[in-house]
């Protein structure tokens, strides 16, 4: 009887696995289909034209790679650091314990709120205008709930043992957490800003009210310039095309260019943490 429940539950959780792999392929199958047909060099490489209807996506292309990198470069160090205390610093205090709660909460948060409050302290309180560091700067904020529970169990699940045989060898708190503990938990940090950044580059409601443009000549030169992103070119040209049938081919192109470019960083990821666990032997 303990067999055959086993063996059901087994079929069952396989049916379930192939069902969700089955239905991301169909979806993924029939956007690349729509969009294969706009594929080329020029596509890649050219500015939207004649009210984006034509020419390529270039400019959005370099401001989703340019506001995914400025976020991660703002909000891995801060997750990371905070993970860290959480995990080595913080304790078990009350208070703790409710700002641990809190920043689990926020990734819950619908991304539009996000935006609201990007809008709200980075373009109006602090000034810096509608542009590619506000969208940025509230990018950031969207990936660091990931990052931060990420880091905190990456660190947790370090074993106890290696930092008592780091302090049995002399070594201080300082030097174990940056030769034995960080190391050991860079590959599941990695795993939590792989998640992070497939969120930020695929958004659009923070970015359309912090900094994304209609559109723009030219890529941002600058800080305070702003951007074109492919998810809100994307949502334009779902939403306000008024020839249908130019637009069609261009924005399935451009979501095939985005999951390319999701799907390209996570596998970059992905292979440094294989790197970094098969050179700490795990």
């Amino acid at each position: 009887m303990r067999r055959c429940c086993d063996r059901a539950a087994n079929i069952f959780l396989f049916c379930v696995a192939f069902a969700l792999v089955a239905a991301t392929a169909a979806v993924a199958f029939f956007i690349i289909k729509k969009g294969a047909g706009a594929l080329s060099w020029e596509f890649l490489s050219e500015p939207p034209r004649d009210g984006m209807m034509s020419g390529g996506v270039f400019t959005p292309l370099v401001g989703t790679v340019q506001l995914v990198l400025l976020s991660t470069g703002i909000a891995l160090p801060i997750g990371v650091t905070t993970g860290l205390y959480f995990a080595e610093y913080a304790g078990d205090s009350r208070a703790l314990s409710l700002m641990r709660v809190a920043i689990r909460s926020l990734a819950g948060v619908p991304s539009v709120i996000f935006g609201l409050f990007g809008l709200s302290l980075f373009v109006v309180f602090m000034g810096f205008g509608s542009c590619l560091l506000s969208a940025s700067l509230t990018l950031a904020c969207l990936s660091l709930p990931l990052i931060v529970t990420a880091s905190e169990q990456a660190f947790l699940a370090v074993p106890q043992d290696y930092r008592d045989a780091s302090y049995a060898l002399g070594a201080t708190k300082c030097q174990t957490i940056f030769k034995i503990v960080l190391p050991s938990a860079a590959p599941t940090i990695i795993t939590g800003a792989i998640l992070a950044v497939g969120r930020a580059a695929g958004e659009t409601a923070p970015i359309m009210f912090t900094g994304a443009a209609f559109f723009a000549p030219e890529a941002a030169r600058g800080l305070f310039s702003q951007v074109m992103a492919l998810p809100y070119h994307i949502y334009v040209l779902a939403t306000s095309a008024t020839n249908r049938e130019a637009a069609e081919p261009i924005e399935y192109g451009a979501i095939v260019v985005l999951m390319a470019l999701v799907f390209g960083s996570c596998a970059v990821a992905a292979a440094a943490r294989a790197k970094l666990l098969e050179r700490s032997g795990r």
